[in-house]
């Protein structure tokens, strides 16, 4: 009798994900590095520091990181953030970096 439930159990701890939501930032294609002028750029860094925020904000301890630590001892939370956190920066490095390129050359 005890053992479908200690393995049921398992299952679901083994099994726990992620219960916060994190935004996910794509990287700067080749298709946008051409296209973005100097003020979309203004504009593209600003929502990649908007979504920074957002991973911040849903970062924070709630019901759901409690739910989350419940599941998997705060694993698949942890991890989405990580990743949403290195999606962001990425893209954020590379608007900077495309920003620099193609900005520059006005200001001399």
């Amino acid at each position: 009798m005890n053992t479908p439930r200690v393995i049921l159990l398992l299952a679901l701890v083994v099994t726990g994900c992620a219960t916060k939501h994190y935004p996910q930032s794509a990287a700067v294609t080749p298709e946008e590095s051409a296209m973005l002028n100097c003020s979309a750029l203004d504009q593209e860094l600003a929502r990649a520091h908007s979504v920074q925020r957002d991973i911040e904000q849903t970062g924070q301890f709630d019901a759901l990181t409690v739910l989350g630590f419940v599941g998997d001892f705060g694993l698949g939370n942890g991890i989405a953030k990580y990743s949403a956190s290195q999606k962001a920066e990425r893209r954020l490095t590379q608007l900077q970096s495309l920003k620099a390129a193609k900005c520059s050359q006005r200001l001399s």
